[in-house]
């Protein structure tokens, strides 16, 4: 039996996901950026977002960042254009994070519409594919000596920035998840055990009161 308290809490946090709000990540491969990556969109409500790897290591460190977040999903890919194809299905607008010139402010763009961020690689940048797809390229001004930003301090600037915008336009004073989806989430993470067993049996999950009891 889930505590009351930790019901709510996760409640709390499905009440506010973003689902029209995500990230992709573009061959990054070092661990601890993947995870501060996949703590930045959890904080800002993102609650699945997406992987591309061109090289069987890169792919094994994102499988292994995916498996080590109970509360986001992380989709893993082989080639953008498969992820760009089921972004562009979504009627996300797709903003490809770079540092060359002719980038726009990524304080000027519009993140209340459905956003999906692209962030690049530590060893090589962003892809070609990366940028071929995009709808805009944005980057975080730079007035020093180096040329960019570890890429999970960029994308939590960008993120906080859609928050931001966000917040302002009460995006997060209500549901934007589908309710079906929300309280079959809930019940989920409530019960994962539980929730297992009634998938395998093709049981339906049982309702819920207001402090995470099965009626």
């Amino acid at each position: 039996m889930i505590s009351p308290d930790r019901f709510r809490k996760i409640r709390h946090m499905l009440l506010h996901r973003q689902p029209d709000l995500t990230v992709v990540m573009d061959n990054v491969n070092k661990a601890h950026n993947l995870s501060a990556i996949i703590r930045s969109c959890d904080t800002v409500g993102i609650g699945e977002l997406h992987a591309v790897s061109y090289r069987k290591s890169i792919y094994t460190e994102q499988d292994a960042a995916a498996g080590a977040s109970k509360w986001t999903t992380l989709h893993l890919y082989h080639e953008m254009a498969t992820v760009y194809k089921k972004l562009s299905d979504q009627n996300m607008q797709i903003l490809v994070a770079s540092s060359s010139a002719g980038c726009m402010d990524f304080r000027n763009i519009d993140y209340t519409m459905p956003t999906a961020l692209v962030v690049g690689a530590e060893w090589d940048g962003i892809s070609e594919a990366a940028l071929q797809g995009a709808d805009q390229t944005i980057a975080i001004p730079m007035f020093g000596m180096v040329e960019s930003l570890n890429v999970s301090v960029a994308t939590a600037l960008i993120l906080f920035e859609a928050q931001r915008q966000r917040s302002a336009k009460g995006m997060y004073d209500s549901l934007q998840m589908e309710p079906g989806l929300f309280h079959r989430t809930l019940f989920e993470l409530a019960y994962p055990r539980l929730s297992r067993e009634l998938r395998q049996e093709g049981a339906p999950y049982p309702r819920l009161d207001e402090e995470g009891r099965i009626c």
